[in-house]
Order: structure tokens, then sequence, then C-alpha cells
């Protein structure tokens, strides 16, 4: 089981919601055979609270849906786990920021829960972690969302 940091806001979230992130991010460790155990921070927030972080870390200033940001590299594809990334054989691989009311927006707007949409939002954000990139190529894109909707279908999380 994956340790899970979350923001006070996270926190606050309905138990049943705690317990579906935890399960996508452990069903995400577990289909890409991670062989650690993982730490992530969780941090929920409101629009202008993503806004601002985005501004922050990426001069992009404007909301979005999730932010990611991972601790580990990457080189060549692959994830590189270094002997200090390791801490009584957990690794942090860093932090994960939902926007809930676009998470919300985006469910109303797909016509499907806001389950789905924060599993969704979590399994995206997590394989980021793990070092894919959608914006590297066509093709890693392809493989990244095979790689989301393949975690998804397996928690039940299906459009």
């Amino acid at each position: 089981m994956t340790n899970l940091i979350l923001n006070e806001n996270a926190a606050n979230l309905p138990q049943e919601l705690i317990d579906l992130l935890q399960r996508c991010i452990d069903q995400t460790l577990k289909m890409e055979e991670f062989p650690f155990v993982g730490e992530v921070s969780l941090s929920i927030t409101d629009n202008e609270g993503i806004r601002n972080i985005n501004r922050e870390q990426r001069q992009i200033d404007k909301e979005t849906d999730v932010l990611s940001f991972p601790m580990l590299t990457v080189e060549d594809g692959t994830l590189i786990v270094e002997d200090e990334d390791i801490n009584d054989d957990c690794v942090f691989l860093g932090d994960i920021v939902i926007s809930l009311p676009k998470a919300q927006s985006q469910a109303n707007e797909f016509g499907h829960s806001l389950e789905r949409e924060l599993g969704f939002l979590t399994v995206h954000s997590m394989l980021h972690l793990l070092g894919y990139d959608h914006e590297n190529s066509p093709d890693e894109e392809l493989e990244m969302f095979q790689k989301q909707e393949a975690v998804l279908h397996s928690l039940g999380l299906v459009r």
C-alpha cells in the first residue's frame, strides 16, 4: 500500500473518495510493477489555488485540472531510482495537485461521475510521477493513455 500524504483539503474529502484515490495510486504502481512502497503527496485545491501553483511553478497563468511534480528523474524513458531515493524500502514519487471544482466541472461535461474523473486525474498524474509524459511524442501519449484506461478499467472506473 502506498503512503499517501494528504493536505488539509484532501484530508477533508469523504473517506470513500480518499479510499478511491488510494486504490488508484496503488493499482497504478501495481500495474507498472513498481518494486518499492511509493509515497505520494496529494493536495486538493480550488481553481484559483491551482492557477497560482501553475503560474508559480510552470509560468502558465491559467487554471488546470491536475498538476504533477515528479521527484525522480527519467533517462531514455526509464525511471531512475537511486539509493538516496529509498528510505526504508519507500520511495517518495512526488506531488499531485487536483482542482476539485475543475474535476467536478469536467465530470459534468463528460457525463460521468466525480469518482471517475478524480480517478482519471489521479492515475494520469501517477503515470507522470512514474516518468510518462504525453507531451513527448504521439507514441508516448498513446502508451500513457492506454495505461490510464487499463488501470481505470481494472478498478471499474469506466465512462
